[in-house]
């Protein structure tokens, strides 16, 4: 009797496993994330939230399968943007907002803009400095009360007093304080390291500091060193000790070199990099995320009376336009490139505007498309998971009409998002 139990649950869980539903994704091109070139009329075979296995041809479903016809498209693996703001939008009012609004309304903002980007495409960002409601955000997505894409947050930037990521700059004196290591800002190697750490504890993925003066800080500096060696070294090994790969602002050619050489993992923006520098990145590895849409956009709009404080406007008016010079130059010369926007310094879900500016400045399309898909997985450290369309990876998987080999401008118009296995736009 016994026997025929266990033989009746064997022939029901197997028919149970024959009629698993998987979604059939027919591509017209593919665009792996690997591969030099596309490959025409492929199947992405889905099951949960898995690729399964991808096949030459259109496969025939089964009974209980769901196909997704994107004949028609070009599919490419979920977009990675490596530099956003996830919890601000730019505008003439962020100056203000800081004083009127609450986490709460930081946090609703937040929503509304990680739902726009993983609408645009962009299935995973860095993001790279808030107020800590990032990290909220991040667990919301990820146990699904929240629309939104994968995020690795740095949580609070790290800064020096008076530096670009300081939060009272612009404050008067009984708003200001001093404030310290626990609200990012530091002064030695020791504040350094309890500031990586601080982060650690507060729940970040990785670290960002302000190696230079920045744009839109209300400060007159918009390039100067803001950290000694030691500093850096500190806060550089101490990340190492924790995990965290880490980012740096850098505008201006004494502090970024002093960050490369202190072994940071990104340079950001990078406006005034010198030819130094740039072989100094290649011989350590450094890579750069050059931001190219957030310079075009606050140069755009310096031009506008009032749009930025009075301090901001010069500042905006020669960086913006310089990021593009310095991104040619470090694409030639062999800099390793990575894709990264600056978006909430310009509107959320244009991020893809940044593959236009860098294949205008000489990058190849492709070389592009894996700056913001294979590359970036793999300097997070996740290319075993997600980061490419590959068989027991997880199903991120976007898709435009075109071909962005030829025209890199269709990538500004995703028609489909799949992040996790799940379909948020079709």
């Amino acid at each position: 009797m016994l026997k025929y139990w266990i033989a009746t649950f064997a022939f029901l869980l197997f028919n149970l496993m024959s009629f698993s539903q998987q979604t059939l994704i027919y591509c017209g091109s593919l665009i792996d994330g690997i591969a030099n070139e596309p490959k025409p009329e492929m199947t992405i075979v889905v099951e949960g939230n898995i690729i399964l296995t991808i096949q030459e041809g259109y496969i025939l479903p089964k009974e209980f399968d769901n196909v997704i016809d994107l004949k028609d498209k070009t599919v490419l693996p979920g977009l990675w943007d490596m530099h956003v703001h996830i919890e601000t939008e730019g505008g003439p009012g962020k100056y203000i907002n800081r004083f009127t609004n609450n986490d709460a309304d930081v946090a609703y903002d937040a929503a509304v803009y990680a739902r726009t980007t993983l609408m645009a495409g962009f299935t995973t960002v860095r993001d790279l400095g808030g107020s800590g409601v990032n990290i909220s955000l991040r667990k919301a997505i990820n146990e699904g009360k929240v629309i939104g894409p994968r995020i690795y947050t740095a949580g609070k930037a790290i800064a020096t007093t008076g530096g670009h990521a300081d939060p009272t700059n612009g404050y008067n004196k009984k708003l200001a304080g001093d404030p310290g290591p626990i609200d990012g800002v530091v002064n030695g190697p020791d504040e350094a390291t309890k500031a990586v750490r601080q982060q650690y504890k507060n729940g970040a993925d990785c670290i960002k500091i302000t190696a230079t003066a920045g744009v839109l800080s209300l400060a007159k500096d918009g390039s100067g060193p803001q950290f000694q060696m030691d500093e850096l070294e500190a806060i550089v090994k101490t990340s190492k000790e924790y995990g965290f790969v880490t980012a740096a602002h850098a505008h201006g050619a004494e502090g970024m070199k002093r960050a490369v050489l202190a072994g940071i993992n990104t340079i950001e923006h990078g406006s005034f990099m010198t030819e130094e520098i740039m072989d100094l990145m290649i011989e350590k590895g450094t890579w750069y995320v050059p931001t190219l849409t957030a310079g075009q956009h606050v140069a755009e709009k310096a031009e506008i009376d009032g749009y930025y404080p009075e301090i901001v406007t010069p500042k905006a008016k020669e960086i913006g336009p310089q990021i593009e010079k310095t991104f040619a130059k470090a694409y030639k010369k062999g800099v390793n490139i990575m894709f990264g926007t600056d978006a909430g310094v310009f509107p959320h879900g244009e991020n893809s505007r940044e593959f236009g500016y860098m294949v205008e400045a000489g990058m190849k399309p492709m070389e592009a498309i894996k700056s913001a898909t294979s590359i970036p997985a793999k300097v997070m450290g996740d290319f075993g998971k997600v980061g490419s369309l590959e068989q027991g990876k997880l199903a991120d998987i976007v898709a435009v009409e075109g071909n962005p080999l030829q025209k890199i401008e269709v990538l500004e118009n995703i028609s489909f998002v799949m992040k996790d296995g799940v379909v948020y736009k079709n």
